[in-house]
């Protein structure tokens, strides 16, 4: 108890939303954001899972391009959790991944169930841009993930062959453009017919649709994602 009251002192755990320092033997996020976290309520895209109006089944984005997986879903608006996933990728903030990833098996468990994935598939970093940042922050997600569902990740199942531009930098067509021959299989040989592709932010789909593409072209029928956040974009 002693040890751990002094590594709190040294190294102090933080607030996964807000990034407040937490009370010793308080873990992920603080009481104030435990009551308020701003889960998706009301109609969703019976695809993306973007927000929509009650009369509609599908967002804009769904409405006018086809996509390479068959459904996804998401656990908080991008504008609410923004600043925590900025921390996360950019601040080493490793540890937010063990709230993300436990928020996902809590929340997407009915569809664990109906999808019955195989595999855990996070979308995979350029070499070089990883070895800087230091991790992957869709495979600390997935790892977490896994560990509360007992479904393995395949990290190596997708690889990234092409540094690309960051994807908030870009608009509109560019986003696809920016991911051609971006992603690559890595395995010679998919036994795989259901995975679940993990991801921090889906906003127009393009990173989610390339990796995806990459996985249907390998044979594998039923493709998902999850990811922390989905956010608007044309």
């Amino acid at each position: 108890m002693k040890l751990e009251i002094v590594l709190n002192m040294i190294f102090p755990k933080r607030c996964a939303v807000c990034d407040s320092v937490l009370p010793l033997g308080q873990k992920e996020i603080c009481e104030k954001c435990k009551k308020s976290l701003a889960y998706f309520t009301g109609a969703l895209c019976l695809k993306c899972g973007k927000p929509v109006k009650e009369e509609e089944e599908f967002c804009y984005d769904c409405k006018k391009k086809e996509h390479f997986y068959n459904q996804g879903a998401a656990l908080f608006p991008y504008e609410y959790i923004r600043l925590s996933l900025y921390r996360f990728k950019y601040a080493g903030r490793k540890e937010y991944g063990i709230f993300y990833g436990r928020q996902m098996a809590a929340c997407f468990w009915e569809k664990k169930e109906l999808w019955k994935p195989q595999a855990l598939v996070p979308v995979p970093m350029y070499k070089r841009k990883e070895k800087k940042r230091g991790y992957n922050q869709a495979e600390l997600i997935a790892k977490e993930l896994s560990k509360c569902w007992k479904i393995p990740v395949y990290t190596k199942l997708v690889v990234r062959s092409k540094n690309t531009r960051p994807m908030k930098e870009i608009v509109g067509t560019d986003r696809q453009n920016n991911l051609k021959k971006a992603f690559k299989l890595g395995v010679n040989d998919v036994k795989l017919n259901t995975i679940i592709i993990i991801d921090d932010i889906y906003t127009t789909g393009s990173t989610i649709d390339a990796v995806a593409k990459v996985c249907r072209e390998a044979g594998i029928l039923n493709i998902y994602f999850l990811t922390v956040s989905i956010g608007y974009g044309l």
